[in-house]
């Protein structure tokens, strides 16, 4: 397991400044006023592929040498890195093959093949994708990019954190999603490299809170079931992620799908942006009064993380995954 370094982030920039978009940090006043700090959004949902994703992804690509290149990447991935990979790979001029659950998003699935990679569905388990993934790379000889437990995908993914610091030196808070780890496995080592102060906050869905209970335990703690809306946080964290995260984070907020899912609507209605329920979720941890109170009056930058959104299946319109399984739960237990 190879550690990832601040030099790593530096060298990942230099790498793939020439393909990403270097993303907005704006603000909403109204949002500001009402949560009585200085609110910014790092917005990624206007990143290439519609998510940070690419970052990494574009990173990891661009490092193979050549002859490994020349026979192509795989990866699974619940989407967003999936396209992502297909997109670099595609770039590049190099195959690409994505194994995906069966329960993915519509929408992913078909950008994947629309940036010219193989999809290969699989069961919705995590051993089901991890499966999957080995026989394909057995028979194309293609070579595996995890998601996010991979030095190089890390260190793209903690370009954020160096673009975030050149945009607001002065920040003072900084939240952002959890799911397996890679993305704020780079921006605390982006951030905390020259501004140790910075306090970084993990927003993570209570229907896969392995996070919370690894960081507080001390211990990495296993995720039997992944049950929320935000299926881009479905993942765990790895032995790296968790590493680094256990050094640099201040807490993880636990946030219900519900409410995920009102901050999804509120970001929309009062800044008319389309994020996904994994991206909002940062938003929602803010708003929960146990870190607001600690973000009064200060510098907050949000990370909305992806805008891949199912626009036929709204939150708001349909039931969550988990308000179906509460429901037949319930049924099941009887009056």
């Amino acid at each position: 397991m190879r550690e990832v370094a601040y030099t790593d982030v530096v060298d990942a920039q230099g790498r793939i400044a020439s393909l990403i978009h270097r993303t907005p940090l704006l603000r909403c006043s109204s949002l500001a006023q009402e949560l009585d700090c200085l609110l910014w959004f790092k917005c990624e949902h206007f990143q290439r592929t519609g998510s940070f994703k690419f970052r990494g992804a574009s990173n990891a690509v661009l490092s193979l040498p050549a002859e490994v290149a020349e026979r192509g990447v795989v990866t699974h991935s619940s989407g967003n890195h999936g396209q992502a990979l297909a997109r670099a790979a595609a770039m590049r001029g190099v195959p690409a093959y994505v194994v995906m659950p069966q329960g993915a998003v519509q929408s992913k699935a078909e950008a994947v093949t629309a940036f010219g990679a193989k999809l290969i569905r699989c069961a919705d388990t995590l051993a089901d994708r991890e499966r999957t993934a080995a026989e394909v790379q057995r028979a194309t000889g293609a070579h595996f990019v995890h998601p996010y437990d991979d030095a190089r995908v890390i260190a793209g993914q903690g370009t954020v954190g160096l673009e975030l610091l050149q945009q607001l030196p002065e920040v003072d808070v900084v939240v952002a999603p959890v799911g397996g780890g890679g993305l704020l496995s780079g921006v605390c080592l982006a951030i905390h490299e020259h501004h140790p102060r910075v306090r970084i906050f993990a927003a993570e869905p209570r229907g896969a809170d392995d996070a919370a209970r690894s960081l507080r335990s001390g211990v990495r703690q296993s995720l039997d079931r992944a049950c929320t809306v935000a299926d881009g946080l479905r993942a765990q964290l790895s032995d790296r992620t968790f590493t680094i995260l256990r050094q640099h984070l201040e807490d993880v907020v636990v946030v219900d799908d519900a409410a995920i899912v009102r901050s999804m609507r509120l970001l929309w209605h009062r800044t008319k942006w389309v994020v996904e329920p994994s991206a909002a979720i940062a938003f929602a941890a803010l708003c929960e009064p146990s870190l607001l109170r600690q973000c009064r009056g200060r510098n907050v930058v949000v990370i909305l993380t992806g805008g891949n959104v199912d626009l036929d299946s709204l939150p708001w319109v349909n039931p969550t995954r988990q308000e179906l399984q509460q429901k037949q739960e319930r049924e099941k237990e009887g009056p």
